[in-house]
């Protein structure tokens, strides 16, 4: 064994006298990645919150008496004078329980009219909420107002 020359196979390919370790194949970097990953993941568990759900009991005698939205919608909406200055076209709720009524101005049967948003709480609903008011409301006033569109 004097004189002879080393040869290795490694991955089908002849390397002689070469000693160098192979290189990396694409499942071995696969699988380094997919450990890499786990590791990952693992580390970042710490901030992983589970989601918890609480129910809350209502009294639900008191819930029946409130406003319901699909009785809302398509209410006319009268000012201080008794004139009719829109209709409300839809209630808008956004988190935190601000509550919008988007008001139609204008148009005949929801079309064609002009769409303003006001907060609910601007509006007075009579006993029972048969009657919806915007004390010192106009339609010309409303008219003014940036119009409303709705999200896409």
């Amino acid at each position: 064994m004097s004189n002879m020359a080393v040869t290795t196979k490694v991955r089908g390919v002849d390397h002689e006298g070469d000693h160098r370790p192979a290189k990396a194949g694409p499942a071995r970097r696969l699988a380094s990645q997919l450990l890499l990953a786990a590791a990952l993941l693992v580390l970042s568990a710490g901030n992983i919150q589970a989601q918890t759900v609480e129910l809350v009991v209502v009294d639900v005698k008191a819930v029946a008496v409130g406003l319901q939205a699909s009785k809302l919608i398509g209410m006319d909406v009268h000012n201080a004078k008794d004139e009719k200055i829109g209709t409300i076209d839809d209630l808008i709720i956004l988190p935190g329980a601000h509550i919008f009524a988007v008001l139609q101005v204008g148009g005949f049967l929801r079309l064609g009219g002009h769409l303003v948003a006001v907060p609910f709480e601007s509006l007075t609903m009579s006993a029972g909420g048969s009657r919806a008011t915007l004390p010192g409301g106009t339609k010309e006033a409303l008219k003014e107002l940036p119009e409303f569109q709705y999200k896409k």
